[in-house]
């Protein structure tokens, strides 16, 4: 990436995710993914795996901004985190399988059903 318009467009796509992130608990894959996609022309795997190296330093901010306050249960963090990672890797293993059209559609219904569900229940 040369010059000054992709380093802002991505500047730009870090701020909007820390914003959600710490606002609604999103960020990574509802944010980021589509914009290193549509923004600054990342391919989905590139996308994917970029978002997840961004959500290390996004969630130790956020997460560190809360436990200022008192309001991280690191016992259900933990009981979350642990299997969570578990669960990522199990995900770039089978992410690996998927052509780039397959990740960009299986993140499309991912959205479409989890916006479904928020907005009927």
């Amino acid at each position: 990436m040369n010059g000054a318009g992709p380093v802002l467009r991505l500047v730009g796509i870090g701020l909007v995710a820390g914003v959600f992130s710490s606002l609604l608990g999103v960020g990574g894959g509802l944010i980021v993914v589509p914009l290193l996609i549509l923004l600054a022309s990342f391919r989905p795997h590139e996308a994917t795996a970029t978002s997840l190296g961004a959500i290390g330093v996004t969630a130790l901010a956020g997460a560190l901004a809360y436990a200022v306050r008192g309001e991280v249960h690191v016992g259900y963090a933990l009981l979350v985190g642990l299997p969570a990672a578990a669960g990522a890797l199990a995900g770039s293993s089978l992410q690996r399988r998927l052509s780039g059209d397959e990740l960009r559609l299986a993140f499309a219904l991912v959205l479409v059903v989890v916006s479904g569900w928020l907005l009927f229940t």
